[in-house]
């Protein structure tokens, strides 16, 4: 195109589309060597659920607790999620990388929870005054020793 088109008188202008471009745009068009890359920002609107995560293609982010049932909004941008409520910024993970994962943050659950363990249960003892009785005690209720 550049060889046949570029060099071809324009029928509307009168002028060879290169030259055109050479004399007007071409000023117009600067360098971009010291400007910042394109970056591309995903915006989604996401609702905080039971466990105090927003769901982000299959994978889990963790928000305070205090949101749950609460709308959020979510920014994707450089391997970043923010998640925002009334405009405030309330978590900030590393976006994960492959399906179902949870990035968790344990200060969002503060106060939910106190341990990540289950508390252990407490031990019973048995009544040791039952299992203790003299032999004497059953022979009488049976009818005598074997």
């Amino acid at each position: 195109m550049a060889a046949v088109a570029d060099v071809r008188i324009h029928g509307t202008t009168g002028e060879r589309p290169i030259d055109r471009f050479q004399a007007q745009a071409r000023q117009a068009l600067g360098s971009l060597k010291d400007r910042a890359p394109f970056q591309q920002i995903r915006e989604l609107s996401r609702k905080v659920h039971a466990d105090a995560c927003v769901e982000v293609d299959t994978n889990r982010y963790s928000v305070p607790w205090r949101l749950i049932g609460q709308q959020t909004q979510v920014q994707i941008e450089t391997g970043q999620v923010k998640i925002y409520h009334g405009g405030v910024l309330v978590a900030c993970h590393a976006e994960a990388v492959g399906k179902r994962q949870r990035r968790l943050d344990p200060a969002h659950l503060k106060g939910v929870i106190s341990s990540p363990h289950p508390a252990p249960s407490p031990s019973v003892e048995p009544a040791t005054s039952e299992l203790l009785r003299p032999l004497a005690e059953y022979e009488q209720i049976a009818g005598g020793a074997w």
